[in-house]
């Protein structure tokens, strides 16, 4: 969608070309030194598996006859320093298909020695990821060893990127040096942006004659490993943003900017059907079930579109929306297009968002970028709840969680003097909450007709975002697979393969966003219980289902970030024969929060109490918000993994 409204504003570039006199791009004859000099590595690095000793970063713009182009040129030196580094970089992944334009393609490996392996075209072969079904390319390398350092220098001719792009300026390596340097007419005029404290861009208007650059230049930029659990990795690196801002040439200002976007968007989609398009809709519409209830009736319609329309982003262009239904089929536009007619049918007031995946583009309301316009959700202010058009397991009021917790363009219509134009605002997009996502667990451990094999009940009621892990899977598995994979879900609880008996409801989609997967077993719990002389030890804690443990033994970097809100409440009752007696017990009793700005935003809370021959046994545990600062890491940890040690909790039985 955001291609199509750039590719109509890439015209203010190409109609200025035609009076410029074409130039080449000035890193043409780019190459590296013919006679390297020995690497040592500083101290600093000694320790270090690898370190990509220097980053070079090169994005032309230049104009021709023929239009715009975009040069890129990558750059590096990659230094060697143990055994697992070796296996990673054997091979060299190419950044391309090799049928793309590619201007130069080099590769080489220094030895030690001073001894030079220069990689040409033969050395290049083809790997298959068969479960993706896609192509990758490499240079395979012979003869890797410590101490040795990879050198490569990709150039591609490519089309302009001038609506919005982004550059990582930090690794999960640490970097020597690293630059980055966007060239481009002097012309055009582009608004950049960096993040993380990165180093401020520097305007140079006098190395190229009738061109500027800019340029970011980093020295010992620390690595930040991508390892962290619950961590929002792209988002915490050095990054630097650029786009296209103005033409000097034909004046035009403020170029890819949110409101023209959401004028053109709304222009787009808000027109008058014919009345063969119309009765097409008409129809459709009629098949869709009515309801009173705002919320079930956009689920209703959801519902029956995802189900009768099949949707791919890259299907060819239907002519009307009439085509659309015949054919039941829809590619992006024309299925955004299909609910917007379809809301109007039942006058049901929506927005149209444009978002991005938060773990991929943070959006920035201060930077106006159309990278941050590449995921589609529908907003109902009545309502205030979101509906993605698009993914096909997904129900009102639950969303792709990437899409939430962050920023998006709303667009809305709105009349000026009698006439409707379409208005964007930045809002941010929010996430059901444990209102929604809470799971209920319900235990009970019998001992009364054998004490060494209890008989095991759990009821398991998973909400929201929980129960849409399982729900779909039944109306897309096969009847045989689905009863393997309830197994697997049985067996977190069970501990073993085995059961008495094992009941699903409210599995399949017609479920999802109504109402919870419940998920009942019951089982023998023998494996629980270990005789020890007169006792016998029963690991209770482990009823509860394996839990996350949380390990941090390097120094914590990156804040908190989960996917959703989420809350657990659990009951255990344990039933003992008559006279027999329970120790440990006061290991259920724990409590565990993290308070910011004086409100408990995560907590553990365990208790039990004794009712003649009943242990009685609750827990409550709950995440209300997806980030949590640094700082407040220490008491998250120590809440995350509080269930991890109730899992391990062990209670001594003496008949």
């Amino acid at each position: 969608m955001r291609k199509l409204i750039a590719q109509s504003l890439l015209v203010l570039f190409l109609c200025s070309v035609n009076s410029i006199v074409a130039q080449d791009y000035t890193f043409k004859n780019y190459k590296w030194e013919q006679k390297p000099e020995a690497f040592s590595v500083p101290e600093q690095y000694k320790n270090e598996n690898e370190v990509i000793v220097s980053r070079t970063i090169k994005v032309e713009i230049i104009s021709d006859k023929n239009g715009p182009k975009q040069y890129y040129l990558l750059h590096d030196k990659i230094f060697i320093n143990s055994d697992d580094a070796i296996e990673k970089n054997n091979k060299i992944y190419l950044p391309f298909n090799l049928k793309e334009n590619v201007i130069k393609n080099e590769a080489r490996v220094i030895l030690k020695s001073g001894k030079i392996i220069t990689l040409d075209k033969k050395d290049i072969k083809e790997e298959v990821d068969e479960e993706r079904g896609v192509k990758f390319n490499y240079f395979a390398i012979n003869g890797l060893e410590k101490g040795a350092v990879i050198e490569k220098i990709f150039v591609l001719e490519e089309m302009p990127e001038l609506n919005g792009k982004t550059f990582k300026m930090q690794d999960d390596l640490p970097i020597m040096d690293i630059n980055f340097e966007l060239i481009y007419p002097n012309h055009l005029v582009f608004k950049t942006k960096g993040y993380n404290n990165l180093a401020e861009a520097v305007l140079d208007e006098k190395t190229h004659k009738d061109k500027i650059a800019i340029s970011v230049k980093e020295s010992n930029v620390p690595k930040l490993e991508d390892d962290e659990k619950y961590s929002n990795w792209k988002a915490n690196i050095k990054f630097f943003r650029y786009k296209l801002d103005a033409n000097l040439y034909n004046g035009s200002k403020n170029l890819y900017n949110y409101k023209e976007f959401a004028s053109n968007v709304y222009e787009r989609f808000n027109i008058e059907l014919d009345k063969k398009n119309q009765k097409a809709v008409d129809d459709f519409c009629k098949t869709i079930t009515k309801s009173a209830d705002l919320q079930e009736q956009i689920w209703n319609i959801e519902n029956k579109v995802k189900k009768t329309i099949a949707y791919n982003r890259y299907f060819d262009t239907k002519e009307n929306l009439s085509d659309v239904i015949k054919t039941k089929q829809a590619n992006q536009t024309e299925v955004l297009a299909l609910y917007l007619a379809i809301f109007k049918y039942f006058k049901i007031e929506n927005q149209i968002v444009f978002a991005s995946n938060r773990y991929d583009i943070t959006f920035d309301p201060e930077f106006e970028s159309y990278e941050n316009l590449d995921e589609l959700l529908f907003f109902f202010p009545t309502i205030k709840k979101f509906m993605t058009p698009t993914e096909i397991e997904y129900r009102i009021p639950l969303i792709p969680n990437t899409l939430a917790n962050n920023n998006g363009l709303f667009i809305k219509g709105k009349e000026f003097a009698g006439v409707k134009m379409g208005i964007g605002e930045i809002n941010f997009i929010t996430i059901p909450g444990v209102e929604i996502t809470h799971d209920v667990m319900d235990i009970t451990i019998d001992f009364t007709k054998d004490i060494e094999n209890p008989t095991i009940t759990n009821e398991v009621t998973f909400g929201g975002y929980s129960a849409l892990n399982f729900q779909p899977i039944k109306d897309f598995a096969p009847a045989d697979q689905y009863k393997e994979i309830l197994k697997s879900i049985a067996e977190n609880y069970t501990i073993q393969e085995e059961y008495t008996s094992l009941t699903t409801e409210n599995d399949g989609t017609e479920f999802i966003g109504k109402k919870p997967f419940i998920l009942k077993v019951t089982f023998e719990g023998k494996d629980l219980v270990q005789k020890a002389g007169d006792n016998y030890l029963f690991s209770v804690g482990k009823t509860i289902g394996s839990q996350m443990e949380l390990y941090q033994e390097n120094k914590r970097m990156m804040p908190v970030e989960i996917d959703y809100p989420h809350s657990y409440f659990r009951k255990i009752k344990i039933i003992l024969p008559k006279g027999a007696t329970a120790k440990n017990l006061e290991n259920f009793n724990m409590s565990h929060k993290t308070d910011i700005n004086g409100k408990t935003e995560a907590t553990f809370v365990s208790n039990y109490k004794t009712q003649g021959d009943e242990i009685l046994i609750e827990n409550t545990e709950y995440y209300n918000v997806i980030n949590y600062p640094l700082e407040h890491f220490e008491s998250y940890k120590a809440v995350i993994n509080a269930a991890a040690d109730f899992n391990k909790i062990v209670i001594v039985l003496n008949k």
